[in-house]
């Protein structure tokens, strides 16, 4: 167990309190929580890109974006594979497997991310809403044709449907895309019937989307909590604010709560 200040000890004590009374709980993360597992915490999509522009001239939110994708796929596939590698053969840390074992023990754990890694649902958590998507999932931009995709290494690039030939694109939302109404719908209706406890973790708490529901359960007096080493927005907002990275943060909250010892190792 790491020392820590005595303000931070008195709030790793009043959310695992607030968690012992909990039967619902929402997780909201972002590329913070990744970190551990060795992923860049992007920009928007990007902690890869520290230039304002990419090698072919536009930002990489332009080189990312739908529009570009229609017009040059190769454009925006070589932005993805490089998103891609750094996510090949990443496993779960202790932050994934920490929000995993509390669905095992709580009446309802929702996960909503806006991470593309797939790791929440490698680490065994089974309600998650990916509202960006998910990397390893692939479409075809032409048929019906679907396939999952764990390393797209040895893949031709852009790669193409084995059905008819057309251009397979990743089941991401890109750059000036709209989020996917069903899982918007999903989310809303669990957050409608209510959560006992809030949860933002890693995310740098720029879109309406995630940060509305935290000040929403904030005003109607839902306990929350941000997990973030970096203030944002939402740090005078939430009940708690956790100066501590992920991992470190969830399994000290394990170890106070004495649930699943073996995974937040």
């Amino acid at each position: 167990m790491t020392a820590h200040s005595a303000s931070v000890e008195a709030s790793l004590a009043s959310v695992v309190q607030h968690l012992r009374q909990a039967r619902r709980a929402l997780f909201i993360t972002g590329a913070g929580i990744s970190a551990d597992s060795g992923l860049p915490t992007y920009r928007g999509v990007g902690g890869l890109y520290d230039n304002d522009e990419t090698a072919d001239g536009m930002r990489i939110e332009e080189a990312l974006s739908g529009d570009v994708f229609a017009a040059r796929p190769d454009i925006t596939w070589k932005y993805l594979i490089q998103i891609e590698k750094t996510c090949r053969g990443a496993k779960p840390n202790a932050a994934h497997l920490a929000i995993a074992c509390l669905e095992q023990n709580l009446d309802q754990v929702m996960v909503f991310t806006q991470n593309v890694d797939g790791l929440h649902r490698q680490a065994g958590s089974q309600v998650v809403i990916e509202i960006h998507g998910n990397l390893q999932e692939l479409a075809c931009t032409a048929c019906s044709h679907e396939e999952s995709a764990s390393d797209l290494g040895a893949r031709e690039m852009p790669p193409l449907c084995p059905v008819c030939g057309a251009v397979l694109r990743p089941k991401v939302v890109l750059f000036g895309e709209a989020l996917p109404e069903g899982e918007l719908d999903r989310f809303i209706d669990a957050f409608e019937e209510g959560f006992d406890i809030v949860f933002t973790i890693g995310t740098s708490s720029i879109f309406p989307y995630i940060t509305q529901p935290v000040v929403l359960a904030a005003c109607s007096g839902i306990p929350t909590v941000e997990i973030n080493p970096a203030r944002t927005q939402l740090s005078d907002i939430v009940d708690i604010y956790l100066p501590l990275g992920a991992a470190e943060a969830m399994s000290e909250i394990l170890d106070r709560l004495g649930l699943c010892p073996d995974s937040a190792d």
